[in-house]
């Protein structure tokens, strides 16, 4: 049975994350079988490198499927894109791929962007895609704070309560952090790289960074928060708005030749 990868990208905002959800609650796995659904009947799963929560959006997210019919993967990208074009949801790349390709399994790496943008008129074009906060943040007092978190470290601070991984141990590889001019004030962007990431990981490492950027915080006591292993610990989690699944990495690049 063939098997192809798929290259998505979506804006988060109407679904109930990526994963399909019980009764009629919108997400983007169902919208994506249920797309498959028009082009070969029968029930279709496919799995995805991570499990986007309500809100976030993704411009790398990849799945993988198994069809029946070997299609050609440019027709099945053109097919895909027309069945679902009543939701923002787009399939940018499909390629043929091994059957021992695995989406989640076979990945190396995860990378993931926040957009934080400070001012204090409402934003309009990027409503739902930035979290917004009112004052500029300190850049370096970020950084600095960021420092502490790479590296392998028991995250047991950043992780949700209700997080189903193994254990709380993850070696995050970078995170670079940048500023940018933004009508009226000014936008930040985090931008993480780790082999995989305990549940809302990300949202709360940006969360705590936000205090240590707006000064509540001093950058040490971030480290301290990570060692405290302890939940209670963390800042305040960010808002999913901002957050982007950017790219997924694998041993060799199923896409390079797409």
């Amino acid at each position: 049975m063939p098997r192809f990868a798929l290259l998505i990208e979506y804006d988060g905002g109407p679904f109930h994350g990526w994963q399909r959800q019980p009764g009629d609650q919108p997400s983007v796995q169902r919208a994506i079988e249920d797309a498959l659904g028009k082009l070969q009947p029968g029930p279709h799963t496919i799995a995805a490198a991570g499990r986007t929560d309500s809100g976030v959006h993704a411009t790398g997210q990849v799945a993988h499927c198994d069809l029946i019919k070997d299609w050609d993967p440019l027709k099945l990208a053109g097919a895909l894109n027309a069945h679902l074009r009543k939701w923002p949801v787009s399939v940018l790349a499909v390629v043929a791929v091994p059957e021992d390709f695995h989406a989640r399994f076979s990945a190396i790496e995860r990378r993931y962007l926040f957009r934080v943008v400070a001012r204090r008129a409402p934003v309009t074009y990027d409503a739902g895609r930035v979290w917004q906060v009112l004052r500029p943040l300190d850049l370096e007092a970020m950084r600095a704070g960021a420092a502490h978190l790479i590296g392998k470290h028991d995250f047991t601070t950043f992780r949700a309560v209700h997080c189903q991984a193994k254990s709380p141990v993850k070696t995050l590889d970078e995170i670079v952090i940048t500023q940018h001019a933004y009508p009226s004030g000014m936008e930040y962007r985090f931008a993480l790289r780790a082999r995989s990431f305990l549940h809302n990981q990300v949202r709360s490492i940006i969360g705590t960074l936000d205090r240590v950027g707006s000064g509540a915080w001093q950058p040490d006591q971030v480290k301290a928060a990570l060692e405290a292993q302890d939940r209670a610990a963390c800042g305040p989690v960010s808002p999913p708005d901002g957050l982007y699944m950017t790219g997924v990495g694998y041993p060799v690049d199923p896409f390079a030749a797409a």
